[in-house]
């Protein structure tokens, strides 16, 4: 676990060496702060003090921008420019690799979705805009970190499938956001297959979490979804002993 530790350390420092970071967290706030003041519909049309306007927009933010950007060039930028070969070839096993930049790219998710805890505070604390209900908002972060943890494993998978960042991240863009909204489709398929569909939408296992449910279904899901996908991604590493 010490050498996974360290890939994760490495990996993690190595989005804040370079203007990645940063623009990612400024843009994503500033998209935040559009979608949930500006947007027409959201938080000062309701009325009332609510944080789910800015609920419904981070997951959008995050299948959108953030993990496609922060995925891509997990393994892909690795394979194209050579440091593939050479870090397997240090003394470390392929799950630590896969498992040591899984923590690294989602620890820079975890400091992007936690940093818009700068809006309820200042909302509800400084500006004293209302009094809040906390449950909801424990929920969301709560659902926001197993989305989250589930869509870049998903990323780190399909990174560790292409060769280039631009390819990665097009592909990752598409895969989540067909999750997302998957579940629109099962609406419109009163049937078996509908049923399917809504069971595999990303946004209809995160409702309940926006709502101030948490339910172990949902839980699972996420948990599955990451999980799977870093097996799948593990096992796309091994291959390269297979030629």
């Amino acid at each position: 676990m010490n050498a996974t530790f360290i890939i994760a350390k490495r990996e993690f420092r190595s989005y804040f060496d370079s203007p990645l970071a940063y623009v990612v967290i400024c843009l994503s706030l500033l998209m935040l702060g559009v979608g949930v003041f500006v947007w027409p519909g959201k938080f000062w049309q309701v009325d009332r003090a609510t944080l789910a306007s800015m609920f419904e927009v981070i997951p959008i933010g995050l299948v959108v921008l953030i993990v496609p950007v922060v995925t891509m060039r997990l393994v892909a930028e690795e394979k194209r420019s050579g440091t593939l070969e050479m870090l397997i070839t240090l003394p470390v096993r392929d799950s630590e690799v896969i498992l040591g930049k899984f923590l690294g790219a989602f620890g820079l998710v975890l400091v992007l979705i936690f940093s818009t805890l700068l809006y309820p505070l200042l909302m509800f604390k400084f500006w004293h805009l209302g009094p809040i209900d906390t449950g909801p908002v424990f929920s969301g972060y709560f659902g926001l970190i197993l989305f989250g943890a589930a869509a870049v494993a998903l990323g780190l998978l399909i990174s560790s499938l292409t060769e280039t960042q631009v390819i990665a991240f097009f592909i990752t863009f598409i895969v989540l956001g067909m999750l997302y909204v998957v579940g629109e489709l099962g609406v419109l398929v009163p049937n078996a297959l509908g049923t399917v569909l809504r069971e595999l939408s990303f946004k209809e296992h995160y409702t309940s979490f926006q709502r101030g449910l948490i339910d172990t279904r949902d839980i699972v899901f996420f948990l599955s979804c990451a999980v799977l996908a870093l097996l799948l991604a593990f096992r796309s590493l091994e291959s390269r002993k297979w030629t």
